[in-house]
């Protein structure tokens, strides 16, 4: 969501998630969208082209494995 309010125009929106490999009809129709981007940042669109992998690689940390590593320790596995 917070990557998709950056991109605040359409057709930035467009270009950056063409980027990623996300087709264009589906793009597009995500990009002229007026839905808030809470909305839009689950759509088909946007969770194919920002995988979990990519969201790693920008640096985002993973709240689920933060919270195996905290609840299930390597110790007690």
């Amino acid at each position: 969501m917070c990557y998709f309010k950056q991109w605040r125009w359409a057709r930035t929106k467009v270009r950056e998630l063409r980027k990623l490999g996300t087709s264009l009809h589906a793009v597009i129709s995500v990009a002229i969208s007026r839905k808030g981007p809470w909305h839009l940042s689950r759509t088909l669109a946007t969770q194919t082209g920002m995988t979990n992998k990519w969201l790693k690689d920008q640096g985002l940390l993973s709240v689920k494995e933060l919270w195996v590593h905290i609840h299930y320790p390597a110790k007690a596995r």
